[in-house]
């Protein structure tokens, strides 16, 4: 049974860098037998509604993380482990686009410590020099049990030596190690892509790219055995993605759109202000008592309007007219809003729905 997570994998979100889309990774992550992906692209989280639509077409868990480039020059991953903690990174992200603009983030290293809590952060080293030393002992001053250095191979002479300095430097200042394969697109077959993609951002030519392309060029994702294979000598480098994927937690999913809150009568619930609303508008056109076909109606929209949540946007849309017609403005529920009873009573709309069969669904389709 393999153990291994890949926690990074770059898409095309990452503008002139990844050269696969979200949902590629994440199809051929199952293709793969992975369990789960960690989707980091840089300075943004712009890509996990696409890597969400990954997650629930393939079953592949999404992973949510950034990689932010402070202007020291250090290179971070950053995940929340909840809810709170992708609020903490999503503000953070914010801070360093307003700073930046169009297409920057300039963030610096005490907007990092300041947003730590419940967020997992790797640091990126270039070699196991005094210089990440140091970084390393900051960042576990600021995450705790939640830092950790990554271990990325690069095909290059002394590979191994490399890695086995920075495993020693960890394991001196408290950190464990995590192995990563940073990842820029899905497949081998879109290494030319990622070619032109990076001529396009160093403003030359793939003739004249030379050293300028990306440092090492095995950068499609692996099936976590043989990712497990070749940190063979790192164990617990592999254990670690394992239990980083179990502490990160939060699923994009929970986030679902809220409408604005509606406050029309204090102590009441939005439902509970539309459903007295209605019955007030009720009373006023039925005087002698509600006839059974609009009481039928009026229960049955009221309960699908609870059910879906809609009771604050017909609170804002009565409340509009109300203030329309205050004012002398001449206002109409358009197109399918004749389909609804409770429009009808609060005067959006002067189309009787019951009169003319008109079917509620429609409207709330709409």
């Amino acid at each position: 049974m393999t153990t291994y997570v890949e926690l990074y994998a770059t898409s095309h979100f990452s503008f002139l860098r990844g050269a696969s889309a979200p949902e590629e990774l994440f199809g051929a992550a199952a293709l793969l037998d992975h369990s789960a992906l960690g989707l980091c692209d840089r300075g943004s989280v712009a890509g996990m509604v696409r890597g969400l639509s990954g997650q629930e077409a393939t079953g592949v868990r999404l992973i949510a993380g950034t990689r932010v480039d402070l202007r020291d020059g250090r290179s971070i991953l950053l995940y929340p482990t909840d809810r709170a903690a992708w609020s903490r990174l999503t503000r953070l992200l914010s801070l360093g686009k307003g700073r930046g603009g169009k297409g920057n983030c300039w963030l610096d290293w005490p907007d990092i410590a300041a947003s730590s809590q419940g967020i997992v952060a790797i640091l990126l080293p270039d070699a196991a020099d005094e210089r990440t030393r140091l970084d390393l002992a900051e960042l576990r001053g600021a995450f705790g049990p939640r830092a950790f250095l990554a271990l990325s191979l690069r095909r290059r002479p002394g590979d191994f030596a490399r890695l086995r300095a920075l495993d020693a430097l960890a394991r001196e200042l408290g950190v464990r190690s995590v192995a990563l394969g940073d990842i820029l697109y899905h497949a081998p077959e879109r290494r030319p892509l990622q070619d032109v993609l990076t001529a396009i951002r160093e403003k030359t030519t793939i003739d004249a790219l030379g050293f300028k392309r990306e440092r090492f060029m095995d950068r499609a994702l692996k099936s976590p055995a043989e990712m497990e294979r070749r940190f063979a000598l790192f164990p617990d480098a592999i254990a670690a993605t394992a239990d980083i994927a179990a502490l990160c937690r939060f699923d994009l999913a929970e986030i679902r759109y809220q409408y604005p809150y509606e406050q029309v009568m204090e102590g009441r619930t939005a439902q509970e202000a539309l459903a007295a609303l209605t019955e007030e508008g009720a009373a006023r056109m039925f005087p002698g008592g509600v006839p059974p076909a609009y009481r039928k109606q009026i229960d049955h929209e009221l309960r699908l309007i609870g059910q879906l949540g809609y009771a604050p946007y017909f609170l804002t849309v009565n409340s509009i007219v109300a203030e329309s017609r205050r004012r002398g403005i001449l206002c109409q529920g358009r197109g399918s809003a004749a389909n609804s009873c409770v429009c009808f009573l609060l005067g959006v709309t002067s189309i009787d729905p019951i009169k003319h069969e008109l079917l509620f669904e429609r409207f709330v389709s709409g």
